[in-house]
Formats: C-alpha cells, sequence, structure tokens
C-alpha cells in the first residue's frame, strides 16, 4: 500500500484537474471525429435501452422505482411512465446496460455510456442545455470514467468490484456537474462526496443475479445527489483517488497502483472516446474474440456440432475469473445473464446456429440440449500472448472427431478501434433492437435525431421520441 504516492501537498489534485478539465472544455474543442463517434454510442445506448425495456427485469425495476418515486417529469425509455429526474437516470441506465449489449472501454473495463449517456440526457433537459452541451458532458464522463479505470490496470475486478458502478459514479460527477452549473471547487467535492456513495459487487457472476444491471444507473443517481450536496457547501473529502483511504488504496488494499498519472493524463488532447469498443454481440466482451473465431471456423470447414470432438479456448489469465470460472456452472448456464458470461456457451451458440443474438439468450436457446453438449466438450487455458486489457484477443482451438485441429485467433476484438464496427454496422444494430419496442419509422425518426444531436436546441425533441407512447 505504501507505494500509493500520498502527499499532503498533492491532496486532491486529481479531483481538481478533473474539475477543472469539465468546466474548461468547449464544444469547439472536441474533434468531429469524436464528436462523430460519441452521437454513435448514443445512439447505440438508446437502441439497447428500448429493446431491454421489454424484458422481466425491466418492469420489475419500473414497478419498484416507481413505487418509490412517484411520478416525475423525466420519461423512461420504451416506458410510459416519467420519474423524477434521479430515478428516471437509474432505471434509463439499468435499461442500457441490462442485456450487456453496451459499449466497453476496453483496457478501463467499463461500460461508462450506460450512465453518462442517460446523466448527460436528463440533467440537459432538466437545465434546458442544447444538444451540444449534453454531448459535451457525456464525453466528460467518458473521458474520466475511462481514465480512473484504466488506471486501476483490471484490479477492481480482481479483488471483486465492478468498476462500471463505482468508475462511472465519478465520470458522471464531471456529466452531472457541467450540466448544472456547479464550480470547479463544486465538481471537485461531488468527486469526494462519491467516495461513499459510488459502488458495484462482482458477486452477480455467482449466481446469475441482477444487481450489476442498476449499478450504471446507480451511479448516475449517486453523481447527481453528490452534485446537489456540492452545490450547497457540503463538505467533502479533497483526495478521493490519492488519499490515505481513497478509491484506490480503500478498494484494492495491497493491489493499489503506484502511479496515477493515468487519471487525469493527457486530457483534452488523448481522447479515450476514441478507446471504447461497441459489441456486436449481447454479451461479456470477454467473449466476442471466441464467438468471431467460433463463426469463422464455422464457416471456413462447415462444422456441425457432430464434428466437434473437443473446443479449447486460449484466454488471457486476468479474463478468465468472469467468464471461465466456475468452470462447472459456465458450462450449463442456469439462466441468459449466466450465459452471457459463459465462454462455453458464447462459443458453443455460434457453432450450432451460426449467430449470437439476444434470440439465443431465449430460455429455449440456453436449455438446448445441442448446445450443452457442446459446453460440455469445451475447456480453456491461459494465454499470456493475449493483448488483453488494452484488446481482448482470443484463440479457439477445436479438434474433430476425424483428427483434424482447427486453429483461429482474433488479434483485436471487433468493435475495438482496432477492428471496428462501421457506421452502418452501428446504425444496423440500433434498428436491430430498437424495431423490438418501436414501428421502423420511429426508430428513424430517434436515429435522425441523435445523428442531428449537436446541431439542437436541446434534448427534448429525443427523449420524448423515446418514450412509450
Amino acid at each position: 500500500m505504501d507505494s500509493l504516492p500520498f502527499d499532503v501537498t498533492t491532496r486532491g489534485q486529481i479531483s481538481r484537474q478533473l474539475a477543472n478539465f469539465a468546466l474548461t472544455l468547449r464544444v469547439e474543442d472536441i474533434p468531429a471525429d469524436v464528436m462523430a463517434q460519441a452521437k454513435r454510442h448514443v445512439l447505440d445506448s438508446l437502441g439497447i435501452a428500448l429493446a431491454a425495456s421489454g424484458y422481466d427485469y425491466a418492469a420489475r425495476t419500473a414497478a419498484a422505482i416507481s413505487g418509490l418515486a412517484g411520478i416525475g417529469s423525466h420519461p423512461v425509455i420504451g416506458m410510459a411512465l416519467r420519474l423524477p429526474l434521479r430515478d428516471a437516470v437509474m432505471l434509463n441506465g439499468a435499461l442500457v446496460h441490462g442485456l450487456d449489449y453496451d459499449d466497453t472501454h476496453s483496457d478501463a473495463i467499463v461500460h461508462g455510456s450506460a450512465s453518462a449517456v442517460p446523466t448527460a440526457l436528463h440533467m440537459a433537459r432538466e437545465h434546458g442545455a442544447s444538444g451540444a452541451e449534453a454531448l459535451l458532458a457525456y464525453l466528460l464522463g467518458i473521458e474520466a470514467g475511462a481514465r480512473i479505470g484504466a488506471a486501476a490496470q483490471n484490479g477492481f475486478h480482481l479483488v471483486g468490484f465492478h468498476p462500471t458502478g463505482m468508475v462511472g459514479a465519478f465520470g458522471c460527477a464531471l456529466t452531472a456537474g457541467r450540466l448544472a452549473g456547479a464550480t470547479a471547487a463544486q465538481v471537485a467535492a461531488a468527486q469526494g462526496v462519491l467516495l461513499s456513495m459510488a459502488a458495484g459487487s462482482m458477486e452477480f457472476l455467482e449466481d446469475g443475479s441482477w444487481t450489476k444491471r442498476i449499478h450504471p444507473g446507480w451511479a448516475g443517481f449517486a453523481a447527481i445527489t453528490a452534485t446537489a450536496l456540492a452545490r450547497q457547501g457540503f463538505k467533502a473529502p479533497a483526495a478521493a483517488y490519492e488519499g490515505r483511504f481513497g478509491l484506490f488504496r480503500s478498494h484494492m488494499q495491497d493491489r493499489a497502483p503506484a502511479d496515477l498519472s493515468r487519471c487525469t493524463e493527457r486530457l483534452g488532447e488523448l481522447w479515450e472516446m476514441r478507446n471504447v469498443a461497441l459489441k456486436p454481440y449481447p454479451c461479456c466482451h470477454f467473449n466476442h474474440a471466441f464467438a468471431d473465431a467460433a463463426l469463422t471456423l464455422r464457416a471456413a470447414h462447415g462444422l456441425q456440432p457432430e464434428h466437434i470432438k473437443r473446443i479449447t479456448v486460449r484466454i488471457h489469465p486476468g479474463q478468465v475469473k468472469v467468464v471461465c470460472e466456475p468452470e462447472a456452472s459456465k458450462k450449463v448456464p442456469a439462466n441468459s445473464y449466466d450465459a452471457q458470461f459463459s465462454v462455453h456457451y458464447a462459443v458453443a451458440s455460434c457453432l450450432l446456429h451460426g449467430r449470437f443474438t439476444l434470440d439465443e439468450l431465449e430460455e429455449e436457446s440456453i436449455r438446448d440440449p445441442r448446445a450443452l453438449a457442446l459446453c460440455a466438450r469445451t475447456s480453456y487455458e491461459t494465454d499470456e500472448t493475449s493483448r488483453f486489457p488494452r484488446y481482448y484477443s482470443g484463440e479457439l482451438v477445436i479438434e474433430t472427431i476425424d483428427g483434424r485441429t482447427l486453429r483461429h485467433r482474433e488479434e483485436f476484438n471487433r468493435g475495438s478501434d482496432g477492428n471496428p464496427l462501421s457506421a452502418a454496422d452501428v446504425e444496423a444494430k440500433f434498428l436491430d433492437n430498437a424495431q423490438r419496442r418501436v414501428s421502423p419509422d420511429r426508430a428513424r425518426r430517434i436515429l435522425d435525431l441523435v445523428m442531428g444531436l449537436d446541431a439542437a436546441p436541446d434534448v427534448l425533441a429525443l427523449t420524448e421520441a423515446l418514450t412509450s407512447r
């Protein structure tokens, strides 16, 4: 623990630097490609939320939150429901993240958009900000969250904390503070308040429970709360990150990184938005290279389940706990959430069906004896040559019953900056997701509103278009 810098002369430096960045960034400072990518990621998030709004978990979450909060003025995506500000952010964050189809900053392993999109849109709606200001505020959440998550060097995951909930809250403090008109000192203080609010446990991996789904929504809820407290002069710890009991020391203990410079590295010059990967498959990002490898081998060799003797997944040790262990349960997923975090099931589904979509997460698909038989023939071995955590590389080795050994390696997971999805791919994914809940015409209107958001006077038209009428 003593390796982490702790100097009273620099206490709060990270919080102050992030706060200053939040309040000095101008729309014209954002490179055109970063703004374009931001709109694509907002679009992707909203499409996923629309698809998710029809699921059982969404209805139960909505019933619980609306029962507590009552009626408000902020619309819920895909539902005929309006909630108060913070509650709408919480529920919409759960919708964006709940299908595990949302984007991931590869190095940080953080789903930043799931908290930053609802926080930015609803705070912009609350304060009458323009579409361009909403996008700028969204980018603040992505840039800060990615850096804080990357500084942990995968350490949060290894000790059982889910950084999407924790780190997302700190990123959203910049988003909320900018749109609320907070001062730099108040944005810095909000980060100190969040040290006692940000949370997220990985225990959901043990039984496929739903808690992960609410982490990013809670991050936005907590950030808005912390911002309100800070604006009223609430006294907060100064050293939220580098302090003796700050985020890294308290949560990572002896794994705390020695160099926290990544938290503020080249703010406004190096854009982490460019390193956020979109998902082509609705499952943990760690599984994607293996899904692509399975599809490639299936197509190249005409593989059918009866041809396969043994499947070996070669994966980085840092990913094993999430998608490979405990292996007995990964081979027999109990529900859709278990299946999303099983590399065994992702590979089996692709080999069996030639695809992995939301349909393959339905109960009938998960219980398919043919898929389970392929899962049973799948095992893993560790691969230190993987590019993890910068990219989620994956190699698949298939032994056939006629004695062949077939291999395929994906060095860069599809959707990352090393192997990006095209704009057309992103639009197609959005339309597929959105049209599960709204008409093709409405889906196209939402797409146009997002793509024109940087020129919109406000976010009202977009947020209203997302509701169920």
